[in-house]
């Protein structure tokens, strides 16, 4: 069973130029930055023209491996941050499934906790255990 987090954002007018280069330079800085070059990262859906108003839209399946599940909700949801704050007129929906992920006009989009060193050390001690050792 896999995980996605989604992002979108409406608005009734499209993107500018300006806003287009922005946003293409947040998925290019982001795809720089990644991590790990096995996991699925920030994936912005091609405009079908289904949704008119749809400005942005993308998925992020989220890692089965728990030590990179963390560093990977947090490296998407600063670079959905990063999208929503150049395209902040935009009616933004950010959810890890069914759960909403709240905004904050400080830290952008975050999860309780999500930084927090001792659920990553936590975290990636369950990624290294092996259950055949016990």
């Amino acid at each position: 069973m896999s995980v996605s987090l989604y992002y979108s954002a409406d608005r009734a007018l499209p993107l500018t130029a300006a806003e287009k280069a922005a946003v293409e330079s947040i998925v290019a800085a982001h795809m720089s930055s990644f991590p790990y070059e096995d996991t699925e990262s920030l994936d912005l859906y091609e405009d079908d023209g289904d949704e008119p108003h749809r400005i942005v839209a993308g998925s992020t399946k989220m890692p089965l491996d728990p030590g990179q599940l963390m560093p990977v909700v947090i490296h998407v949801l600063d670079s959905v941050t990063d999208l929503r704050r150049v395209l902040p007129d935009a009616d933004w929906h950010v959810h890890l499934d069914d759960l909403d992920v709240p905004w904050d006009e400080t830290d952008g989009y975050a999860f309780p906790g999500m930084r927090d060193p001792s659920l990553a050390a936590e975290l990636d001690r369950v990624s290294e255990w092996d259950p055949a050792s016990e």
